[in-house]
């Protein structure tokens, strides 16, 4: 049943949103160097402090100022309905199948409030037991590829949603830095959006803030 059902929406969306795929390479050893500090303090010390809670809380950080993100197309209406909370849903990789259990009013929570909710909903997916208030009211979807050692992909559009963010591989590679090379943690970041709703300038000024706030996350915001 639940393949059937992330089958008829994959084919739902893949065939009614003109999807667009835009990549983004980043060096985030800072945000890799600032999870590694935060995890012993008392504030984080009980928590899976993850890569993936950083890029949520990125996102959230960043989409105030893109609305065009936390959007979907309406048929019957034949415009943009725009939402003014975060529904994040995060695709969960489960073995029932791919679910996408939300993170109700993400916008609100600092990076402990992500990292707990990340953790008890993977853990209810994983268990079987998300509910259909679980998998409701999503806004937003952000896919973890790089768990599996991918670099990147083209994700499709959770249906009812404007925009996905594929979060790949974090790895040390040569990269350019202070005018040298050097080995640093680098992720490609793969963003597809429907493009009733943005345009190609919308998308990826989105998807370089999230990358720059994730490049220089202690100047750019705070996480705590």
């Amino acid at each position: 049943g639940v393949h059937r059902l992330m089958a008829d929406a994959m084919v739902a969306s893949a065939f009614t949103a003109p999807h667009v795929t835009v990549f983004l390479t980043v060096d985030v050893t800072a945000t890799v160097d600032l999870l590694d500090e935060l995890r012993p303090t008392a504030e984080f010390r009980d928590l899976r402090l993850t890569f993936l809670a950083a890029v949520a809380k990125a996102v959230c950080s960043a989409m105030p100022r893109h609305p065009g993100i936390n959007a979907r197309w309406d048929e019957s209406a034949g415009g943009i309905i725009r939402s003014h909370r975060i529904g994040l849903g995060i695709a969960a990789a489960t073995p029932r199948g791919l679910i996408v259990p939300t993170i109700p009013n993400a916008g609100a929570l600092d990076l402990a409030g992500i990292a707990t909710a990340l953790t008890e909903l993977t853990r209810v997916a994983k268990a079987g037991r998300s509910s259909p208030a679980d998998l409701a009211g999503g806004t937003f979807t952000i896919s973890n590829v790089g768990v599996f050692g991918v670099d990147a992909g083209t994700p499709i559009l959770h249906d009812g949603q404007a925009a996905i963010l594929a979060v790949g591989a974090v790895a040390r590679r040569p990269w350019e830095f202070d005018g040298t090379v050097a080995l640093r943690q680098l992720v490609t970041l793969s963003l597809s959006f429907d493009h009733r709703v943005l345009d190609g300038a919308e998308g990826s000024r989105f998807l370089a803030e999230v990358a720059a706030l994730l490049h220089n996350p202690a100047r750019a915001f705070s996480f705590a």
